[in-house]
């Protein structure tokens, strides 16, 4: 396959330094996922927001991502974007802001994400009536589901539709629950759904706390799909950020050969992307080789940590792995 613009351009030009590890990183990527690897890729910070979606979701669709876990803000904020585009504030001037400056977002309902503030009447508000209703009926019926599964329902249900303000093939949500990817969302509950489906069940909206699961119930699926993705090819991990979203799903692998003495190979790739400076005691700024003590990873697993800013370096990975 002839290379395509972006990729032609990285190769050219990201020789050096920082810049090589984007391109051994990309090109360890696409040789994991063509020798027929799966890959998990981990989004922390606030990727839906920066409309990483954009590569993502054809990411998805191209079968170069096989499971995802991100926070529970990822989770919602892409759904956001979809349905409350056009209601967005940008914030170019975002560094000089002062604090009546933020009081005065606060007051007009713009919450704000670095330069993006998100509408709250026309997102948050919006998917808490459809999110309330499918909780309410799985409630009554004593049904219990996963945070992300109820995302898939009402995303698959067309309810939305008539709200959508981007292209539908720009959501990476909306593709992952057209291909029923694998999701794992662990601690959603620090989340804006989150906080607004407890607050439902206080006031008494919900009988059951239960009916959506938490972190348990993800981290025992984690384990049942790690161990049959991971039988014929090891899986790869491409974590973007740092926090639970990288730290919930790379601890499947202790679990397994530690806590349930069980034969599972090691991750066969990893790479992360983080802006955090490498520090005593920050998982986040951690190096890849910390993992090898806590037997996340193996001596000979291919490493690769790119110290930038994810909004700018993923979408280039992602480029290159699709021959954009």
């Amino acid at each position: 396959m002839t290379q395509k613009p972006i990729s032609s351009f990285i190769e050219k030009h990201y020789r050096h330094f920082n810049a090589a590890k984007v391109v051994d990183a990309a090109r360890a990527y696409k040789k994991h996922v063509e020798s027929g690897g799966p890959m998990m890729v981990t989004l922390a910070g606030a990727m839906s927001t920066a409309e990483l979606g954009l590569s993502l979701a054809e990411m998805i669709r191209k079968d170069k991502v096989h499971a995802i876990t991100c926070t529970g803000a990822n989770l919602e904020e892409d759904v956001f974007n979809l349905v409350a585009h056009d209601h967005y504030v940008k914030l170019p001037d975002w560094r000089d802001l002062s604090v009546q400056d933020e009081l005065k977002l606060y007051s007009k309902g713009l919450n704000r994400v670095t330069d993006t503030a998100i509408p709250e009447e026309q997102a948050l508000r919006r998917m808490e009536k459809h999110l309330l209703a499918l909780w309410k009926k799985a409630d009554q019926k004593g049904e219990r589901k996963l945070p992300h599964e109820f995302f898939y329902d009402l995303l698959l249900s067309g309810e939305l539709e008539k709200y959508y303000q981007i292209d539908a093939k720009d959501s990476w949500l909306l593709a992952a629950a057209q291909k029923n990817l694998p999701l794992f969302v662990p601690g959603w509950e620090d989340s804006t759904m989150g906080n607004i489906y407890t607050a439902n069940h206080i006031a008494g909206n919900i009988r059951s706390l239960d009916t959506v699961k938490g972190g348990t119930h993800y981290m025992k699926q984690l384990v049942s799909w790690y161990t049959e993705a991971s039988k014929k090819k090891s899986i790869g991990f491409f974590q973007i950020g740092g926090g639970i979203a990288g730290d919930f799903p790379i601890c499947v692998v202790p679990l397994l050969h530690q806590d349930l003495k069980r034969k599972a190979p090691y991750w066969g790739y990893f790479c992360q992307i983080s802006d955090s400076t490498t520090s005593y005691g920050s998982y986040s700024g951690a190096v890849p080789n910390e993992k090898i003590t806590w037997g996340k990873l193996d001596a000979d697993t291919p490493r690769f940590i790119i110290e930038s800013d994810a909004t700018i370096v993923a979408p280039l990975v992602f480029a290159y792995v699709l021959d954009w």
